[in-house]
């Protein structure tokens, strides 16, 4: 996977597509407008129906952004995700097209996982350094080697980032694995996660992880082989942030938030950079957050991790 977004030639290439309202573009955001339009009047609704039903959501690539260290390989097929964690609730409907010809990519296996309110990644509960919240030990962040993300609180785990491309991986500490899971996009590309608002740790914003795997098998086991298209992140704008974490238990999370504006990981272009657009009561957060987003892939691509150049080959990850 690439970690940051992809060169301009290959952004551009995408942009032959012309889609016409009312076809594919509309096919593409779908719950969007369904959200905008079930919205009462004290609920938040941040981006725009009109934009989500734009042409540009069919033929822009979602931004590739680095794995990070926390990746588990996906071995919990399941749509709730949550657990016995505690948070505020979390609908999160993602729709995966390919950004070429906007028809949604059925039957790809889509993997999410982020941290608990208090930051803490299951697998990696041994790295959280026991305060202000729990922020993963050594300041790991997924952040690109050479960029200051925070002050670290100890010596980074082995297999943190290095070499100049940020996100190497961590083996991980034990078996736990809440906040993670895989699901299957149907036959219209929708795939949709239960889970909890991420809270935050040291040097990130809020955000949540996710991988589109394609030309795969799905077997009792799981899914096996194929390849992935997309490794990307997904963010929430500061508003949403804030009114979380008046919330417990992320009001007891101590570790100094990075805002998105900070972070050295959000692409900074919106939701073709993994903005999700959100939908709740401002007055009362605490009862759930509806999150959806389009993402654009390139299903005939390979983008795996945090490799910097498109790979047109179609290789087994």
């Amino acid at each position: 996977m690439t970690e940051t977004q992809g060169p301009a030639h290959k952004r551009n290439m995408t942009r032959r597509k012309v889609v016409i309202a009312g076809g594919a573009a509309v096919a593409a955001v779908g719950v969007g407008g369904g959200i905008a339009m079930t919205a009462s009047a004290d609920e938040v609704t941040t981006g725009s129906a009109a934009a989500a039903s734009s042409a540009e959501t069919c033929y822009t690539l979602t931004s590739e952004t680095t794995e990070g260290p926390y990746y588990i390989d996906a071995d919990k097929l399941r749509q709730d995700i949550t657990e016995d964690q505690e948070g505020i609730p979390l609908t999160l409907k993602l729709k995966v097209i390919d950004a070429e010809t906007c028809k949604p990519v059925r039957n790809a296996a889509v993997d999410i996982w982020h941290c608990t309110a208090l930051g803490v990644y299951s697998g990696y509960e041994a790295m959280s350094n026991g305060g202000g919240g729990g922020a993963p030990s050594g300041g790991p962040t997924d952040a690109p080697s050479g960029i200051p993300s925070g002050t670290p609180t100890g010596e980074p785990p082995s297999g943190g980032p290095s070499g100049g491309t940020g996100g190497g991986h961590s083996e991980p500490t034990d078996d736990e694995r809440y906040l993670r899971g895989t699901w299957k996009t149907d036959k219209h590309g929708y795939v949709t996660f239960r889970t909890v608002f991420p809270g935050w740790y040291q040097g990130r914003c809020v955000h949540i992880h996710v991988k589109v795997h394609v030309d795969g098998t799905w077997t009792d086991a799981g899914y096996e082989g194929g390849h992935t298209c997309h490794t990307g992140q997904l963010f929430f704008d500061e508003k949403a942030v804030l009114a979380s974490a008046e919330v417990s238990p992320y009001s007891t999370n101590t570790t100094t938030r990075t805002t998105l504006d900070e972070d050295t990981i959000y692409p900074d272009n919106g939701h073709e950079g993994g903005l999700l657009y959100l939908s709740y009561s401002k007055k009362h957060i605490a009862k759930g957050v509806h999150a959806h987003l389009t993402m654009g892939v390139a299903p005939d691509e390979t983008h795996d991790s945090t490799d910097t150049q498109p790979n047109a080959s179609a290789s087994a990850s």
